[in-house]
């Protein structure tokens, strides 16, 4: 067989399995740990063949890992960076050295696992797509592993590494149906990766969250550390790009050219850096011009992406009203006193008015739309929270109907409330020959973090 049909076989046998992506429980306990540890005891535990960095967080989480992931290879280590969800292709969740897992290597670790998937129907996608991950990771020799939580963290499939440090990004209210009602619901579901005797570092908090974090700690033994007394930020803003310093408590500093976008990317800019203060702890040589090298060469796309900059056409995956509100600050902060086109789908299980809601001084017209995921929310609905705030509402039924009816306005565009529609803008605007075309499945595979 063709190695493409191959490739394409396999992601229709693996994405036809029960998939917690498509079609998610209602509570905590429908995850479970056990499959996946079955599955990875017959595989030898590959997962422990390697340091891990392991990421919990509700915004930011995959910017902290890349940009961790970017200062480890910087100081010469062979890494390896599982994240979620994917963007265009599911090769972009396993990555060796920063380079996309090869279709030919996905094809060769399903059918090494194929046995054991025939043998347990328990098993979902986001377990067997983890274990591959760490089984690739353990076949091309990788150092250190960073990791990033699919879903909550205490009962999410990853949640079987034993980590050298954990990290927790920014918490919020996301995901409530199945992580909890409240804050602290949120904060002790992702306190479900700390380890004894594994130093983790936080995010700064809302108190309620920090309590949580503190007190499952402290039960768990696991030194905790936060950012206190820690400085960064940006001093200039672009574009193209923002320039600022880290300043950590022990009088240590680096000054910075950031590629990502946002006043909120220092703050997981400074966690992974502290991550790495951490790995020095234990004993890994990584030079402060590995920390520079790294995060001034780091790539994520998709979140504070700007396509082109006059007129103004910007991307970001903000899927809930703590994201949006930081959209919304960068949005300003970076082209001050615009008004703008949004490109607007989000994922049925999301609130329009509360993504809607931090935006809406910003827009002058809004294209509704979805994305191919099964799990898109119909453009009607949206249209509804959009009339709700006052927003000139136009419905299209693809998101390449949409961008190309708002970029025909003549003005700034900003497309967002789902990557899966970030996604789509970005493979349109590649296949207008703006930019390079991403390396895209040859089925529109939209699939969720867990």
């Amino acid at each position: 067989m063709h190695e493409e049909d191959a490739y394409l076989a396999t992601l229709q046998e693996l994405f036809g399995r029960a998939n917690f992506e498509t079609r998610r429980p209602r509570a905590p306990e429908a995850f479970r740990l056990e499959p996946i540890r079955r599955l990875l005891e017959k595989l030898e535990n590959p997962h422990r063949r390697y340091a891990v960095i392991h990421i919990a967080g509700t915004k930011g989480k995959g910017s902290t890992a890349a940009m961790a992931e970017a200062i480890l290879r910087a100081a010469g280590y062979r890494t390896g960076l599982y994240t979620s969800p994917h963007l265009h292709t599911m090769r972009e969740r396993i990555r060796m050295g920063g380079e996309l897992i090869p279709t030919s290597t996905v094809v060769e670790l399903f059918e090494q696992l194929r046995p054991a998937i025939e043998a347990d129907p328990d098993l979902t996608v986001f377990d067997i797509l983890t274990a591959m991950g760490f089984l690739a990771f353990a076949e091309a020799g990788v150092e250190i592993a960073v990791v990033e939580v699919g879903l909550g963290g205490r009962l999410d499939s990853t949640n079987v590494v034993s980590p050298a440090v954990c990290l927790i990004t920014a918490l919020s209210m996301d995901h409530t149906e199945i992580l909890g009602p409240t804050l602290a619901h949120i904060a002790f579901e992702k306190a479900g990766i700390l380890k004894p005797g594994v130093p983790a570092v936080t995010a700064p908090q809302a108190e309620e969250a920090m309590a949580v974090l503190r007190q499952v700690a402290a039960e768990r033994g696991a030194p905790l550390w936060t950012l206190e007394g820690w400085r960064y930020g940006p001093e200039e803003i672009a574009p193209t790009g923002q320039r600022g310093e880290i300043h950590s408590p022990d009088g240590s500093h680096w000054s910075i050219r950031l590629p990502l976008l946002g006043r909120h990317q220092w703050e997981n800019a400074a966690l992974a850096v502290a991550a790495v203060g951490q790995l020095r702890e234990q004993g890994w040589t990584i030079p402060d011009e590995a920390i520079r090298e790294g995060l001034e060469r780091v790539q994520w796309p998709g979140r504070f992406e700007v396509l082109q900059e006059e007129p103004p056409l910007v991307l970001d995956g903000a899927h809930n009203d703590a994201s949006a509100t930081r959209l919304a600050e960068t949005v300003a902060e970076v082209f001050p006193g615009r008004r703008w086109q949004l490109v607007f789908g989000i994922s049925a299980d999301k609130d329009p008015l509360a993504i809607l809601a931090p935006l809406q001084p910003l827009v002058a017209g809004i294209w509704l739309t979805r994305s191919r995921h099964p799990r898109a929310a119909a453009p009607q609905r949206l249209a509804e929270a959009a009339r709700t705030l006052g927003l000139p509402g136009r419905i299209r039924s693809e998101v390449a109907h949409a961008l190309e009816d708002a970029l025909a306005e003549g003005g700034p565009v900003l497309v967002t409330g789902s990557l899966f529609v970030v996604a789509e803008a970005r493979e349109t605007w590649a296949a207008w020959g703006r930019m390079p075309m991403p390396e895209v499945d040859p089925i529109p595979v939209r699939v969720g973090g867990r």
